[in-house]
C-alpha cells in the first residue's frame, strides 16, 4: 500500500516549524530530523515532521518557582476526578473550600491526579464573583 503522507520540501518544513530554512538543515546535518532524496533534492517525509514537530512542543520541566502571580493558593485533597476524552473535573477539598477544576485530561493525566493526592489550587482572580449575603 502507498502512503499518503507528503514529502516536503526544506523550504515547506521549515516554514510549518517557523523556523529558517538553514535551521532545517541544520537539524538534517545533526541528525535531529531524517531527510529522504525526491527527485535529486532533499525533503522531509511529512510523518517524520510531525513526529519532530510535536516532540519541539513538549514543554520542559519548569523547575523550582520563586514567585508566582496567583495570590489565592489552597492547599488540600483531590476527592474527585472526573475525565472525558478530552476535558477533566477535578474537586478538591481545602479545609471548609470544595474547589472545582476544569482541566484537560492530558493535564489531569500528568499532574497524576487522583482522588487521595494532596495538591495546591492556584486561584488567578481575573473572574471572581463577590455576593453579599443575606442578612
Amino acid at each position: 500500500m502507498l502512503s499518503t503522507v507528503p514529502n516536503l520540501r526544506i523550504s515547506e518544513a521549515a516554514a510549518l516549524l517557523g523556523v529558517s530554512d538553514d535551521t532545517v538543515r541544520r537539524w538534517i546535518d545533526q541528525g535531529r530530523l531524517q531527510s529522504v532524496q525526491e527527485g535529486g533534492r532533499m525533503a522531509v517525509d511529512g510523518g517524520a515532521l510531525a513526529a519532530f514537530a510535536q516532540s519541539l512542543a513538549e514543554s520542559p520541566e519548569p523547575g523550582a518557582t520563586a514567585a508566582a502571580s496567583a495570590r489565592n493558593r489552597m492547599r488540600g485533597i483531590v476527592t474527585r476526578v472526573l475525565k472525558d476524552g478530552v476535558m477533566a473535573q477535578v474537586e478538591m477539598q481545602a479545609g471548609p473550600f470544595r474547589v472545582v477544576s476544569l482541566m484537560s485530561r492530558e493535564a489531569a493525566d500528568e499532574l497524576g491526579l487522583e482522588p487521595g493526592v494532596v495538591a495546591v489550587a492556584s486561584i488567578k482572580s481575573t473572574h471572581v464573583v463577590v455576593e453579599i449575603p443575606e442578612a
